[in-house]
């Protein structure tokens, strides 16, 4: 079971689509928030518990601002938000790059700000932050996206640092490749690709047992964990990077 009420970013497609059918089927109460209000009212209306719509654009601080305060006293926040392109370097587009970081980093800090200090004041919450193993170490075809994924990673760690003993929890979550409308742009082989529904499976395991920090699949996860200790160059040549 899954207690309380819980705020979840990023609800109305793939993975934040799973994970809410997931979550309300274990008992949680919900705010659904994304862009798309007609898509979040078509998920609520699936649900087998209570859910609550409010629509959101995370890139935009007046848009948060309201959805937090009709989404009101929450129990926990589960941030779900992202936008991703593959891009090489050699493709940059400026554009893109910036939504990636706006949307997936800069997105959750402006819902973060708006939540995270009442749940200091009063002693008590749940943050669960849902970021990728491409976060760990960089990737070729991972402009923007993966610099996004690393600063979540880099954020939950230091909240999980700061937060520590006031009664507020941190959790992060780095699931692999799964199934999307946005990984379905890649044209390269996805290891251990994930259906939405096995992911938020994994997802709502880790937030009842309350640990920091999952990463799965497994073996994916433990190829990731290595690489952070490789030499670049040797790097390069397991993912397919070049020759370093």
């Amino acid at each position: 079971m899954i207690a309380g009420r819980w705020w979840l970013v990023g609800a109305s497609e793939g993975l934040g689509r799973a994970l809410a059918q997931a979550l309300s089927a274990e008992g949680a109460e919900l705010v659904l928030s994304a862009r798309n209000a007609e898509r979040l009212r078509d998920l609520a209306a699936t649900l087998p518990g209570p859910a609550t719509v409010v629509p959101c654009d995370v890139r935009d601080q007046a848009s948060v601002e309201a959805a937090a305060q009709a989404a009101g006293a929450v129990d926990g926040v589960i941030w779900m938000a992202g936008t991703y392109w593959p891009m090489r370097a050699q493709d940059w587009d400026t554009a893109r790059i910036e939504s990636m970081i706006d949307v997936n980093l800069t997105g959750a800090a402006r819902v973060l700000g708006q939540v995270l200090p009442r749940m200091v004041a009063r002693g008590a919450g749940r943050v669960v932050i849902v970021g990728s193993l491409a976060g760990i170490r960089g990737l070729p075809g991972a402009v923007g996206y993966g610099a996004s994924k690393a600063g979540l990673m880099s954020l939950a760690e230091t909240l999980s640092a700061d937060l520590r003993g006031t009664g507020v929890r941190v959790q992060l979550v780095n699931p692999g490749f799964v199934k999307t409308r946005l990984t379905a742009q890649n044209d390269f082989p996805m290891p251990f690709l994930m259906e939405p529904e096995d992911a938020a499976r994994r997802i709502c395991r880790h937030i009842e047992k309350g640990g920091f920090m999952a990463d799965f699949p497994a073996l994916f996860a433990a190829f990731f964990r290595l690489g952070r200790v490789l030499p670049q160059a040797l790097w390069l040549r397991l993912v397919g990077g070049g020759s370093g």
